[in-house]
């Protein structure tokens, strides 16, 4: 095993091993450190937990336990994956876990890179940008669970982690890696044991990947996925049946978005007006016990329709701030997953295999519901987002974050049936 990734929730785990499966290495993802001995025959692991928005004793104790497991195999280097957007208030828990992971491993500097330019992620100056606006100015602002008041990348670590924080500017990255290590350096040697660093273009994260190539502990976004797979290089084989292995079937398929992001509002008003939908009733689901019933039979009788249905909590900033005054952010959040994963579970029984979902807790929960223990990488639908298949049985989800993809995202997923 080369590379070992820790990844904070199910979908930023599906985001970097698409990445890693389109730049040649031969990737596994697994739900969860598992809890028996299986054999993988794999260049990189990514083990998605759900530690994102959990207290931080948790992050820190399931993130550690994922890189013990990695270890015990032998694992080359590791990668903490968090998302583009750098979910994590104050308190972590991006921070701590990082310093977790580096003093389980006796390092003492890594580099924070969320950067995905491709998606509109970048960082200049030290600050994150989201489509061009500051982070503290786009839609992760209101964030029901982490709301990004902060676009600096340097300040965020140095409020939630034990260290200090420095920046490596992009003129010095324009210079090549060797500079870049030069900084690195210069930055240890003063004390600081993170380094932000820019990244706004495709070059940037080619050369930050040569530069990371000695560091045993990378983290960041899905970004500089290409660029470490090109370290190993020499080491890989070829991709073509790994690819084949995680390509889904044309079989029964239902979408649920349980994102409240901006990008998945788009989509979901562009695919309502084409399939058949259905808005999730948060009153009814906390106070229907028949609910569920109602919700599976309206499925079956839509799933032969020429577009999968829809189930969607998606919901407008406006509408889920009057949802959790009703009902409370937390009760209404656990409700809406607790609902999909229940629907998720009698579905798979019933016969449906293809499940697109919305949102990274919805997916951690559906996952979850499915009994999916493992996942071959497939087809990218959209930069960050390839189908997976299960390494046992037939299941093909398609896991996506919040913002990412284009408005015509669920029907895209779609048309990879019959390729």
């Amino acid at each position: 095993m080369l590379l070992g990734v820790i990844a904070d929730d199910f979908t930023g785990a599906t985001d970097i091993a698409g990445f890693l499966v389109e730049n040649g290495m031969r990737t596994i993802q697994l739900n969860g450190v598992p809890t028996t001995d299986i054999e993988i025959e794999a260049d990189a692991v990514v083990i998605s937990l759900k530690s994102r928005s959990c207290p931080v004793d948790e992050a820190i104790s399931s993130s550690l336990a994922a890189l013990a497991w990695l270890k015990q195999r032998g694992c080359q280097q590791y990668y903490f994956k968090y998302c583009s957007t750098f979910d994590s208030t104050e308190k972590g828990n991006i921070g701590p876990v990082t310093d977790a992971l580096l003093d389980a491993l006796d390092e003492k500097f890594t580099i924070i890179c969320p950067a995905l330019p491709i998606n509109g992620r970048t960082v200049f100056n030290g600050h994150l940008f989201v489509l061009g606006e500051l982070l503290s100015d786009s839609g992760m602002k209101n964030h029901p669970v982490t709301p990004m008041k902060d676009s600096s990348l340097v300040r965020l670590m140095d409020k939630q982690s034990a260290g200090k924080t420095g920046l490596v500017h992009y003129q010095s990255i324009e210079q090549g890696p060797e500079k870049v290590i030069e900084s690195f350096s210069a930055l240890e040697k003063n004390g600081k044991r993170y380094a932000v660093v820019d990244a706004f273009n495709a070059s940037h994260l080619d050369i930050l990947g040569k530069a990371v190539s000695h560091l045993k502990l990378i983290t960041g976004g899905s970004g500089l996925a290409a660029g470490i797979a090109k370290n190993w290089s020499e080491h890989l084989s070829d991709q073509s049946s790994a690819k084949k292995a995680g390509h889904p079937a044309a079989e029964k398929t239902i979408i649920l978005s349980g994102s409240c992001s901006v990008m998945t509002n788009q989509q979901v008003a562009n695919y309502i007006t084409q399939a058949p939908h259905c808005a999730l009733d948060i009153k009814a689901c906390l106070e229907n016990d028949n609910y569920l019933e109602q919700v599976f039979n309206w499925v079956i009788a839509h799933l032969d329709a020429p577009l999968a249905p829809i189930i969607y909590a998606t919901a407008s900033t406006d509408t889920l701030k009057e949802i959790q005054s009703l009902y409370g952010a937390e009760a209404s959040s656990q409700c809406v997953e607790q609902f999909f994963s229940q629907l998720a579970f009698q579905l798979k029984e019933y016969g449906v295999k293809n499940f697109i979902i919305a949102g990274g807790e919805t997916s951690g929960v559906v996952t979850q519901s499915l009994a999916v223990d493992a996942f071959h990488i497939g087809p990218q639908i959209a930069p960050g987002v390839p189908w997976v298949k299960s390494v046992t049985g037939n299941l093909s989800l398609a896991l996506k974050s919040g913002n990412f993809g284009d408005q015509h995202f669920f029907t895209t997923a779609q048309e990879f049936y019959n390729d």
